[in-house]
């Protein structure tokens, strides 16, 4: 997380710094004024900011301004699984306090700790030298079998999600969000909110699903692969560990040169050091005692229809005018394409790494 990739503070997410100032130096024993604030480039749903003091640096993240959708935009959900984890070997940024006020800025919102490491935006890393490359792969699928062998009933995530049935709510969910900020329609979107419920596999597994595990949402050590925080737990609850690893392997369908979205189709990985999606799936499966994952298309259905859902309410909040990032346009026209990749999976005679 570097503070080369803040901007300006962006038009109608603006925040009263002076109230915050007052509030913080209440609220953390470490603070000290002035404050300034600078707003982080990247991020379509939670508006998150850098915090500088005189003697130490913060981020702070709230919910954007304007009418959200129902369940959307979960900052406090965000707050209590990063509490929860601090003390497993996930690594999260030290969430300090959660302020459900939202007369302090507009919205409620937490502060964490700020971490100086590195964050990849592009899969093909192209900074780096493949054996480079090879670790930070490895590094990633092993930071997400981490995650799902953490025994959440311990860390006081019982009622953190339901632990059973996640499937059919979160179709039924991205279903209902998707229908709520429809522009236009989506033939592909159609066809799958009528076929996923009706094929959900039957093999139940819980764990603390993140919801966006992707090498964007992890920051590095400056040096080498270690991972210094899983970042954005905003859609985390208990869920299928399997919806995780196909939503973290989408990139390898997605073409290299897709707007906004890079994936890794058409590159020669091999000659880049990194591995194919068997081999990824196959690490996996080792760090969680697997041999291998059923059904494993219609996880990677799921995983385009859902985010196909998340582009299209990030388009909805681009035409109302409170998005947060400046290409949510952009991003929010994937909406198509992704549901047509969900549908490719399920009409695909081959059946990928079952």
């Amino acid at each position: 997380m570097s503070e080369s990739e803040t901007t300006e503070i962006r038009s109608g997410q603006d925040i009263h710094i002076s109230r915050l100032a007052g509030y913080l130096a209440e609220a953390l024993p470490d603070f000290k004024k002035p404050l300034t604030a600078r707003q982080f480039k990247g991020g379509q749903s939670n508006p998150t900011y850098l915090l500088q003091t005189p003697n130490r640096l913060y981020v702070l993240r709230k919910k954007p301004p304007g009418n959200l959708l129902p369940a959307a935009h979960m900052i406090e959900r965000e707050y209590r699984v990063m509490a929860a984890l601090k003390c497993t070997d996930v690594p999260v940024a030290n969430a300090r306090l959660l302020c459900e006020d939202a007369s302090i800025i507009g919205t409620p919102f937490y502060v964490m700790e700020y971490i100086d490491g590195r964050i990849f935006r592009d899969p093909a890393i192209p900074e780096l030298r493949p054996p480079e490359r090879t670790a930070i792969y490895n590094t990633m699928v092993d930071t997400m079998a981490t995650l799902h062998s953490v025994g959440w009933e311990s860390k006081g995530l019982e009622g953190f999600g339901k632990p059973s049935g996640y499937l059919a709510r979160q179709i039924k969910l991205w279903t209902h969000q998707y229908e709520a900020a429809k522009t236009h329609e989506i033939k592909a979107m159609n066809t799958l909110i009528a076929w996923l419920p009706e094929h959900i596999p039957m093999n139940e597994m819980t764990a603390i699903a993140h919801g966006d595990f992707r090498l964007e949402n992890l920051i590095f050590a400056p040096q080498d692969s270690k991972v210094l925080a899983v970042l954005d737990w905003e859609l985390a609850t208990l869920g299928h560990p399997y919806a995780d690893l196909a939503y973290n392997c989408m990139i390898w369908h997605l073409p290299a040169n897709t707007p906004h979205l890079r994936g890794l189709g058409g590159l020669d990985l091999p000659a880049l050091g990194i591995p194919s999606e068997e081999e990824y799936i196959a690490r996996y499966c080792a760090g969680v005692g697997l041999s291998h994952i059923p059904d494993y298309n219609f996880y990677l259905a799921f995983s385009f229809f859902r985010f196909a859902a998340i582009a299209q309410g990030i388009f909805a909040r681009f035409k109302a005018g409170n998005a947060a990032a400046p290409n949510a346009k952009q991003v929010g026209l994937l909406a198509a394409p992704m549901a047509d990749f969900g549908w490719k999976f399920i009409t695909s005679k081959t059946s990928l790494y079952s």
